[in-house]
């Protein structure tokens, strides 16, 4: 009446293979749309962050991560000297540069 448990099992077995690479197909596939949609984009973004910060000289005009805007007066290894308002300088941390303004936008 019931199928015996060594048929059960043969007929599971003989299509199992093509099944479970059916089945991971989508995986791989969803792997590959988070690599192009969030990863790629994410690495370009670093890659152009990275060259803005080694390009700042004496003279620019920056924000930084915590919203501060200013003129860069000193320029070194890994900190920058800030220039907030007239006769107050800050030393931050040349990653903290979030933004390069164009020139004259700070009166």
């Amino acid at each position: 009446m019931f199928i015996s448990n060594a048929y059960a099992q043969t007929a599971a077995a003989a299509g199992g293979t093509e099944s479970s690479l059916l089945s991971m197909l989508p995986l791989v596939l969803m792997f590959v749309v988070l690599y192009f949609v969030m990863i790629r984009p994410q690495m370009k973004r670093q890659k152009e962050h990275k060259a803005m910060i080694e390009a700042v000289v004496k003279g620019d005009e920056v924000v930084t991560s915590g919203g501060l805007l200013g003129k860069i007066s000193k320029v070194g290894e890994s900190f920058l000297t800030l220039e907030v308002a007239s006769g107050v300088e800050l030393q931050v941390q040349r990653s903290a540069i979030v933004q390069v303004l164009p020139k004259g936008s700070i009166k």
